[in-house]
């Protein structure tokens, strides 16, 4: 396996292509950043630079930057996901750098008009009017206890393990209810030398749930496609799944985003500021 760049040569990279090219360079966690925001670039003026890799994607992506800032190099931003930053109130020390309106990138999608198209392509009709829910309800119900866990897990460096969640054994279909006792149950089975309880866990997440906090800001978008595709498969839907894996409904959701939907987020909005500012274009949306 090729080995990812270290974050001193990506850097390097960029400086020595700004020797040629006067445009800007966006610099993001992975591929499907890319793909979603290539579609409203002025792609005469951007180039955009992967910063994939560990320790984290976000944390490789704030380090590029702080090296070229450092060296005053123009014409660069850095797009990330927000995680829990919007509940946490961290705060950056770059001007350059965006973080989405929610959690991820996902969310983002999720809360555009691009839920509504894909759940047209794919969901039944009958199944929706009979079920008479939001489905965007339905969907952060469903994993905004996983969000909580997650969070928890940050908060006080747990490292609780999260890979390869069987969602299917999560979830109560016919109440579209999480099953959180099995939920806690099954990741602290993932993890080495985990340092908790079952009841601590649950105890620490009623407590979170107590607070009134924004569920897209809490809820991972991954999460939520995994159990989108499993609703489509067995509650509002008779998909196989491969027509409704994760990664495809990650890029019809993508596809489905339009640049209106994009011109209301914040981040554009922000990123707009630093064009101004910075008399560049980067983002040439009419």
């Amino acid at each position: 396996m090729r080995e990812y760049l270290t974050v001193d040569r990506i850097a390097n990279t960029i400086r020595q292509q700004k020797s040629t090219f006067e445009g800007n360079f966006i610099l993001v966690e992975g591929d499907s950043d890319k793909k979603l925001y290539q579609n409203f670039i002025d792609e005469s003026n951007c180039r955009f630079q992967i910063c994939k890799g560990k320790p984290s994607s976000k944390q490789r992506v704030i380090q590029v930057l702080d090296i070229l800032n450092k060296h005053e190099i123009k014409g660069i931003i850095g797009i990330v996901d927000a995680d829990f930053d919007h509940l946490e109130n961290t705060k950056y020390n770059h001007n350059n750098l965006f973080l989405t309106d929610y959690h991820d990138l996902e969310m983002m999608l999720i809360n555009s008009p691009a839920l509504d198209k894909l759940l047209i392509e794919f969901a039944s009709e009958d199944k929706l009017k009979k079920l008479k829910l939001d489905m965007r309800q339905v969907l952060l119900n469903l994993s905004y206890e996983l969000g909580y866990l997650r969070w928890i897990s940050k908060c006080e460096q747990l490292n609780l393990t999260f890979n390869n969640l069987d969602y299917t054994k999560l979830l109560d279909i016919k109440r579209l209810t999480t099953d959180l006792d099995k939920l806690i149950q099954t990741v602290i089975n993932k993890t080495q030398n985990y340092s908790i309880s079952k009841e601590d866990l649950l105890n620490k997440i009623n407590i979170k749930k107590s607070d009134i906090l924004c569920k897209y800001q809490i809820c991972c978008g991954h999460d939520m496609i995994e159990i989108l595709s499993i609703l489509l498969r067995k509650t509002i839907g008779s998909n196989n799944a491969n027509e409704v894996s994760k990664d495809h409904l990650e890029r019809s959701l993508r596809l489905a985003y339009e640049k209106v939907y994009f011109k209301e987020t914040n981040l554009y909005v922000q990123i707009i500021e630093w064009q101004k500012n910075n008399l560049t274009i980067i983002f040439d949306i009419e």
